[in-house]
C-alpha cells in the first residue's frame, strides 16, 4: 500500500476524465457514435501469458481481517487492545460489563495465560461481560451453528458455573444458553456449542459466572462453523468465496505497509514491543500463543489469521501464495534504514525458515510446526518478496542482495522480488530499476495509485519495458475512486498488461476488502459489513478479466478515436503541504505582454479564493501568508479558468515546516489543476504535477531542495501545451504534455482449452463504438457468446443496488462482422475457431 511522505494516507475521492481532453464527445444519453475498425489474426500467435497473471492483494487494512475475512465474531477477544495501537483504546474496548457486576478488570501480571498472551479478564463474581462483535453487532442466523471458546481459571474451590448466552440488545436470547463449569486455578479451555433459534444483525455474547470469588477469562471467542471450506479457526464464508470466485492465481499477503513500518525487533522482554513489523514466527502455532501487534492503519491485529492461515486459504482457493517479509528499510512515510547487522542476520534466517515452512518435509524443524498446525505436505511455495514501496532506494538495495543471496544458496528455485517503490515514476523508481537491472533481479514490484485519466493514458506503458530485462509484478494498483468510469479505466489499462504479458507477469488490484464501518483506504475491490459482501464495479472488472485469462495472446489491431488536445488553460494558485509559507509580488501577463492580473499584498486578499478550504492564509509583512505548518493542501486560486498562454510570476519564501511550496497554474478547481511542488515528498524532490480529478501524476521531477528563509522567484511560462519553468532567473525545466485519451481499447487471446478466441474490447466514452471487425487467418464458428459490463460512469454498487453486473447474450460473427459496443462498456467475446 502507498504511503507517499507529505501525501495524505486517506483517499476518499471522486475522480473523472479532464474537461476538453477528447473533444467531439458528447454527455451520457447522447446517440452518437464512433467508428472503428479492429484486425484480428485468428491463427497468429504473441506472448504466452502466466497462468498466475492476475491475483489479489490481502493487506489487514479496512479491518480486512478482524471482523472481515477472519471469521470470529468477537472483537478483542484477548483484552489485547491498547492506546498504542489507537488513542481511543483500551483493554475492555469492545466489551462492556453486565448489569449487576462488581469487578470487572484487565491485568497484567505473572497471572496471564501466556508470556505472549500477557493480559486477562479479572471477574469479582457474579459478574458477567458482554462484546457487540463489529459493526452493528454479532451476525446471527437462525439454525446456524456457533462454536464458542474461552481460557478460564477460578479461585473456587467447588469451582464456577460459566454461562455463554447469544443474545439482542435487550438481553432476549437468540440461542439456548450454554452452561459449562469452570474447575481448578489453572488456565484450562472450555468450549461448546450455541444452536441459533432467532436471526439478528444486532447480535450480543454475553459471558458470566455465578457464585463466589474470581474468574479469570482469556481467550473469548465465537466462531460461526459454517466457515469456509469448513476449517476450525477459518474465514467468513461469503467474504472467502467472493475471493474465490476470482480464480486468483496468487494471493500476495501480508502487506504493504504491515510489512514495512514499526521496530524490526521481535515482541519479547524487556520492551514487549507493540508496533512492529509484520514477522511471521509471531503469526503461528495454537492461537492463544500468537503475538499481539499493533495494525499500522490504526487498530489491532490479533493474528489468529496468520502464516499458516494464509497458506492453507491460497491452496484452498487454487492460488500460489507470495508471501512479503521485511527488508529492515521502514516506508510509508517513516522512511528509516535499520543498522543492526545481528537483527539482519536474524530476519534472514527467519525467511529462510518460513521457506523451510512452507517447502519443508514434515520431518524439518519448521515443517514439523507446519504439520502440526495440519498440513504434513509442503505447501510449494515458488515467489518470495524482500520488502515494499522503500523510499531508500539503495538501502533497501543493500539489505535486499543480502536476503536475496542467502536465498539463493539454500533455496535457488525460488523466485525472490524486489520493488520499484511507492510511485510509478519518480528518483526512487528510476534508481530502484536501475539497481534491480544491473543486478538481474529477476522481478520487480510496481505500485501506483492514479486517476482515470492516467490509466486511459498509460495504456502503452509496459510497451517500451526491456524484454530481456527483469519482469514486472504489478503488486498494487487502482484507479482513485470505486464508480464504473474508474472500473473502465482498469479495465482499458488491463488490455494493455495483457499485450504485455511477456513483461507484465503478475498483476493484483489493492485493496481487496473494506469493512464499510472502518474505512482508511478506498477505492477497494470488496466491501462489507457484518451481514453482507458485494463486490465494487472493479471486482466486476477483475473477475472478468481474471475468469477469461487465456494462455498467449492473439495479434489484433484496431483504429484509434479521432481526437484534439487543447492548450492548457487555466487560474494560477498558492499553497502548502505540511509548510508555512509566504508569498509576494504575483504577477501574471499574457503572451503579448499584457497585464491579466497582479497582486503585491498592500491590500485585501479579495482576489483570491480559498478553494482547499484549508490552511490560514492572511496578509502580512506586505507579504501572503500561510501559517499553519500542519495543513495540507492548502490551495488558494486567482484569475480566470480560461487564461492561456500565459507567464506566472512569484517571490515564495519558505518559514518552517517539512516541505517547500507548490505554485499552481491551468487550475480549473480543487482536484483538477497543474502545480509546481517544490520541496516536495519531505524536501527530498521537486516536480510538475497535474491533478485530474484529485489523483496526482508528475509530469517532469529533479532533485530540488527548498531552503528555509531564502525568497526564490518563481516563473512559470505556458504557451500552447508546453510549459518551461524558472527558478531564480535560471531555467529548472520544460515540459509539452501531448498525452492523449484513448478511450478504446483491445486485446484478444487464446483459449486453449476451449478452443476460443476471447476478443475483448474497452469503450470508456459515452459514444457508442460501432466497429468493423475481421477475423481473418482462420475460419471460425458463426455462433459466439458475449460477456458485457455496461452503465453509467457514475454507477455504484452497493450493497442494495448492483447496477454494474455482467449480462450474457449471443452474437453471430463470420470472417467479417459488425457490432456497436455500448457506450461505457466493457465487451468480452468468445468465438470458438474452426479448426478447433
Amino acid at each position: 500500500m502507498r504511503f507517499l511522505p507529505g501525501r495524505s494516507r486517506i483517499r476518499l475521492l471522486v475522480v473523472g476524465l479532464a474537461a476538453g481532453v477528447i473533444v467531439g464527445l458528447p454527455g451520457t444519453g447522447s446517440a452518437a457514435e464512433t467508428e472503428y475498425t479492429m484486425s484480428v489474426d485468428v491463427a497468429g500467435s504473441g506472448p504466452a501469458i502466466s497462468d498466475t497473471m492476475y491475483g489479489v492483494f490481502f493487506e489487514d487494512i479496512n479491518r480486512a481481517a478482524d471482523g472481515g475475512l477472519y471469521a470470529e465474531l468477537v472483537q478483542n477477544r484477548s483484552f489485547e487492545y491498547d492506546r498504542l495501537d489507537n488513542a481511543s483504546f483500551t483493554p475492555l474496548t469492545g466489551w462492556a460489563p453486565a448489569a449487576g457486576s462488581t469487578r470487572v478488570e484487565v491485568l497484567d501480571d505473572a497471572g496471564r495465560l501466556g508470556e505472549r498472551n500477557r493480559r486477562y479478564l479479572s471477574l469479582g463474581l457474579p459478574a458477567g461481560v458482554i462484546n457487540a462483535g463489529y459493526n452493528s453487532g454479532i451476525r446471527v442466523e437462525q439454525g446456524k451453528t456457533y462454536d464458542f471458546s474461552v481460557w478460564a481459571r477460578t479461585d473456587a474451590t467447588a469451582g464456577t458455573p460459566l454461562t455463554a448466552a447469544l443474545t439482542d440488545p435487550a438481553g432476549r436470547n437468540l440461542a439456548e444458553p450454554l452452561r459449562l463449569a469452570v474447575r481448578g486455578d489453572g488456565w484450562a479451555r472450555y468450549s461448546g456449542a450455541l444452536l441459533a433459534r432467532t436471526a439478528s444483525i444486532t447480535g450480543r455474547l454475553l459471558v458470566s459466572g455465578a457464585g463466589a470469588g474470581t474468574l479469570r477469562l482469556d481467550m473469548v471467542s465465537l466462531f460461526p462453523r459454517d466457515t469456509f471450506r469448513s476449517r476450525p479457526n477459518g474465514m467468513r464464508r461469503d467474504l472467502a468465496e467472493k475471493v474465490a470466485a476470482l480464480r486468483p492465481g496468487f494471493v500476495r499477503f501480508p502487506g504493504g505497509c504491515l510489512v514495512n513500518t514499526g521496530s524490526h525487533q521481535g515482541y519479547e522482554a524487556p520492551n514487549w514491543e507493540r508496533r512492529r513489523s509484520y514477522q511471521w514466527k509471531d503469526t503461528i502455532g495454537p492461537v492463544e500463543q500468537r503475538a499481539t501487534n499493533a495494525n499500522f492503519w490504526g487498530y489491532n491485529q490479533s493474528y489468529g489469521l496468520g502464516y499458516f492461515e494464509y497458506f492453507q486459504f491460497a491452496e484452498d482457493i487454487g492460488a500460489m501464495a507470495l508471501p512479503v517479509v521485511p527488508a529492515l528499510v521502514t516506508g510509508c512515510g517513516q522512511n528509516r534504514a535499520t543498522d543492526d547487522p545481528a537483527l539482519l542476520r536474524r530476519h534472514i534466517q527467519d525467511t529462510l525458515d518460513l521457506i523451510e515452512f512452507a517447502n519443508g518435509p514434515a520431518d524439518s524443524t519448521w515443517g514439523r510446526m507446519r504439520a502440526q498446525m495440519g498440513h504434513p505436505q509442503p505447501f510449494g511455495l515458488t515467489h518470495l518478496a524482500v520488502g515494499n514501496e522503500e523510499n531508500l532506494p539503495d538501502a533497501f538495495f543493500v539489505r535486499f542482495t543480502e536476503f536475496r543471496a542467502a536465498i539463493a544458496a539454500r533455496y535457488p528455485d525460488i523466485i525472490v522480488v524486489s520493488n520499484s517503490g511507492p510511485d510509478d515514476t519518480g528518483g526512487t523508481f528510476d534508481r530502484l530499476w536501475q539497481l534491480n537491472r544491473d543486478a538481474g533481479v529477476a522481478m520487480v514490484d510496481e505500485h501506483y495509485y492514479n486517476s482515470p485519466t492516467w490509466f486511459l493514458q498509460n495504456n502503452e506503458r509496459y510497451d517500451s519495458y526491456d524484454r530481456n530485462g527483469p519482469k514486472v509484478f504489478l503488486g498494487e494498483y487502482a484507479s482513485l475512486d470505486n464508480r464504473f468510469r474508474n472500473a473502465l479505466a482498469e479495465a482499458s489499462y488491463l488490455t494493455g498488461l495483457e499485450r504485455n504479458a511477456d513483461v507484465v507477469r503478475l498483476a493484483s488490484y489493492a485493496p481487496l476488502l473494506a469493512n464499510e464501518d472502518y474505512v482508511q483506504w478506498r477505492p477497494d475491490m470488496i466491501w462489507f459489513n457484518n451481514r453482507a459482501s458485494w463486490g465494487s464495479a472493479s471486482y466486476e472488472v477483475q473477475k472478468l478479466f481474471m475468469t477469461n485469462v487465456g494462455d498467449h495472446v492473439v495479434p489484433s489491431t484496431a483504429s484509434r478515436t479521432p481526437s484534439t488536445l487543447e492548450p492548457i488553460s487555466g487560474a494560477v494558485g498558492l499553497s502548502t503541504w505540511g509548510t508555512a509559507a509566504a508569498y509576494d509580488d504575483v504577477l501574471v501577463t499574457a503572451a503579448d505582454g499584457r497585464q491579466l492580473f497582479a497582486d503585491d499584498f498592500s491590500g485585501t486578499d479579495e482576489k483570491w479564493t480559498n478553494i482547499a478550504g484549508r490552511g490560514a492564509w492572511a496578509i502580512s509583512g506586505g507579504g501572503y501568508v500561510q501559517s499553519d505548518a500542519v495543513a495540507e493542501n492548502t490551495m488558494v486560486m486567482a484569475g480566470d479558468p480560461a487564461w492561456r498562454d500565459y507567464d506566472l510570476n512569484v517571490k515564495a519564501t519558505k518559514l518552517s515546516g517539512r516541505e517547500g511550496f507548490l505554485i499552481g497554474f491551468g487550475v480549473k478547481d480543487s482536484n483538477n489543476y497543474y502545480w509546481w511542488n517544490l520541496g516536495g515528498w519531505n524536501n527530498t524532490q521537486s516536480a510538475v504535477e497535474q491533478a485530474v480529478g484529485g489523483g496526482k501524476q508528475i509530469m517532469i521531477a529533479d532533485g530540488t531542495r527548498i531552503e528555509t528563509g531564502r525568497q526564490y522567484d518563481v516563473r512559470i511560462q505556458v504557451r500552447d501545451r508546453t510549459v518551461a519553468l524558472f527558478l531564480d532567473g535560471q531555467k529548472w525545466g520544460e515540459f509539452t504534455d501531448n498525452r492523449r485519451v484513448e478511450p478504446f481499447r483491445q486485446v484478444v487471446t487464446r483459449d486453449l482449452a476451449t478452443g476460443e478466441i476471447v476478443v475483448k474490447v474497452v469503450n470508456a466514452q459515452d459514444n457508442a463504438a460501432r466497429t468493423a471487425i475481421e477475423l481473418r487467418g482462420a475460419p471460425v464458428e458463426r455462433a459466439a457468446r458475449v460477456t458485457t459490463l455496461t452503465g453509467h460512469p457514475d454507477d455504484v454498487n452497493t450493497q442494495f443496488t448492483t447496477p454494474i453486473a455482467p449480462r450474457q447474450s449471443q452474437l453471430t460473427v463470420g470472417p467479417a462482422f459488425s457490432h456497436t459496443f455500448p457506450p461505457n462498456s466493457v465487451t468480452f467475446i468468445r468465438i470458438r475457431t474452426r479448426s478447433a
